[in-house]
């Protein structure tokens, strides 16, 4: 790990880690289990159901009684797409769900898969049923070719009264920036969490949680697509990585791999 001046924290993946072994035995799942890339999950108050956002098909909606199952797809989030103006607005990835008072806030990522012509999205609903989303369009997050990071894969997290957005992927690599309240619009300016120096920096899809006095950043890190053609080095597997920090805003510290 090395630290620098300027940011927060800069991880790297440490030699002394342990090697990756096993991996955490998946749940049961029934009815529609399939295509659920970069999901996101919220159990609504009022009846029970949970409510899975996945990335494809303008954010693919599907609800179950319980976490096993079984699925069922309802619809589309924004059938007709994201008013965003960008590259990539009819195919929305990488949602994020939270609630905040009685509304439901979904960010979601307008971009081109590779490139950098980005930006970070939000719709909400009362209820969550099809049809009651509204596309409030751009949060004020996006990127560019030339800039230090990649404005997709974010997600909203809740610190008291404040409200923090995590996103980024590779380049170099996580990023946080404030909200206001309710978490409509960014604040700025970009405050930078983690970065992999090594190789492609492949670090992506930051999460974070409160737990205790720490608050711990998920994300992931590795080779993550066309495995079936192109097998990953050893050490270079997708994986899922931690660090910690008694802030929310850094310094984190590593607490090496989890799978």
């Amino acid at each position: 790990m090395r630290l620098f001046n300027t940011l927060p924290v800069v991880l790297a993946t440490l030699a002394s880690s342990p090697a990756v072994s096993a991996y955490a035995a998946p749940g049961a799942c029934s009815g529609v289990c399939n295509n659920a890339h970069d999901p996101s999950i919220i159990r609504r108050q009022s009846d029970g159901t949970y409510f899975r956002f996945s990335t494809g098909n303008k954010i693919a909606i599907h609800t179950a009684p319980s976490l096993p199952g079984p699925w069922t797809y309802k619809c589309a989030m924004l059938p007709s797409g994201s008013s965003i103006p960008l590259n990539g607005n009819q195919d929305l990835w990488a949602p994020d769900v939270v609630q905040v008072g009685n509304t439901y806030y979904v960010s979601y990522t307008v971009s081109a898969f590779g490139g950098q012509d980005s930006a970070i999205g939000l719709a909400t609903s009362d209820s969550m049923d099809c049809g009651s989303f509204k596309d409030l369009g751009a949060t004020g997050v996006e990127s560019h070719a030339g800039d230090n990071y990649n404005a997709i894969d974010s997600q909203i997290f809740k610190d008291g009264n404040s409200y923090q957005m995590q996103f980024g992927s590779f380049w170099s690599n996580l990023y946080q920036v404030s909200m206001n309240n309710p978490p409509l619009k960014s604040t700025g300016p970009n405050r930078h969490l983690a970065f992999q120096p090594a190789g492609t920096h492949p670090e992506e899809a930051p999460y974070m949680i409160k737990n205790g006095n720490y608050y711990y950043l998920f994300w992931s890190e590795g080779s993550c697509c066309h495995l079936d053609t192109d097998r990953p080095a050893p050490g270079a597997e997708y994986k899922i990585k931690v660090c910690r920090s008694s802030s929310a805003t850094g310094g984190f510290v590593s607490l090496s791999f989890l799978f």
